[in-house]
């Protein structure tokens, strides 16, 4: 993020390439990152643990989605859409995937790609939908064309029957996906560069986001995983990904489709910074 503000501050990245740098991390290493976590060996356990996940995952953003459809229905106000967005999706693959592996190994990550898919699934539908503020049939029918979206199902697809990837194709997907970090981070700091993150501390708003993504999110999170009786492993994992601050898309998306990306680096600056605190208590529970 110090990166993006840098070379923004010295022009050595313009609003231009900044949109341009955005739609390159959506559309093209997104998609990477979603199909090489699907490139393991299949064993019928990690199945069972894959549904029990994707069961969760939607029983939480189920929960995220009617909070935020409530809290910001007001369509008038400018930064609802930003809200919104920001209210229900996490950084569950910047964050998340890394934290995961921490906690509970490889296996935990496998489990995560469960939310990862329904974050993308939801993202690319409803996220697009809420910042495009456009939900027509034909609107819907491009946004599960999404690249993001081909890459959930392709994966998926090797997985269960274990299709070969030969190394050599894999190897350069790996470097390129790879990048994903960096570049979503550049991109967020370049948008935080312009924002004034003193004006969001002292903006209530903000800490009512703050509220909900950080502790109410994982909350449902935790009541459902109970309620399920989901594998220890696969409910850590979930529980961690709907804990994770604000999605860096939330910048990518808001930039893209013209809403204020300024303040949407400003919400996740903030539950960023506080999700320092939020994620260790989070993890003391479960």
């Amino acid at each position: 993020m110090a990166v993006g503000v840098l070379c923004y501050k010295l022009h050595i990245i313009d609003e231009e390439t900044n949109k341009r740098l955005s739609s390159l991390t959506l559309l093209v290493i997104n998609p990477l990152v979603i199909f090489m976590s699907y490139l393991r060996p299949f064993e019928t356990e990690l199945l069972s643990g894959l549904l029990a996940a994707l069961a969760l995952s939607a029983l939480s953003f189920a929960a995220s989605l009617a909070v935020a459809h409530v809290v910001y229905r007001n369509k008038g106000e400018k930064d609802h859409a930003v809200e919104k967005f920001a209210c229900v999706y996490s950084n569950c693959g910047f964050i998340g995937i890394p934290l995961v592996n921490g906690v509970v190994g490889p296996e935990g990550v496998f489990y995560l790609t469960a939310y990862i898919t329904m974050f993308n699934l939801l993202v690319w539908t409803h996220g697009i939908a809420v910042m495009s503020s456009t939900m027509t049939a034909a609107f819907m029918k491009k946004a599960l064309a999404s690249p993001a979206l081909i890459a959930v199902f392709a994966g998926f697809v090797f997985f269960i029957f274990n299709v070969p990837v030969p190394e050599f194709v894999q190897r350069p997907m790996s470097l390129l996906a790879g990048m994903n970090t960096p570049l979503a981070m550049i991109v967020a700091g370049i948008a935080l560069s312009k924002s004034d993150l003193l004006k969001t501390l002292k903006n209530a708003s903000v800490y009512k986001l703050c509220f909900l993504r950080l502790v109410l999110a994982p909350a449902f999170a935790v009541a459902a995983a109970v309620f399920l009786d989901i594998p220890t492993v696969a409910a850590v994992a979930v529980i961690i990904g709907a804990g994770c601050p604000a999605a860096a898309n939330v910048i990518l998306f808001a930039n893209r489709y013209g809403k204020d990306h300024a303040y949407g680096a400003e919400l996740f600056a903030a539950t960023t910074v506080l999700s320092m605190g939020t994620i260790p208590l989070l993890l003391m529970f479960i």
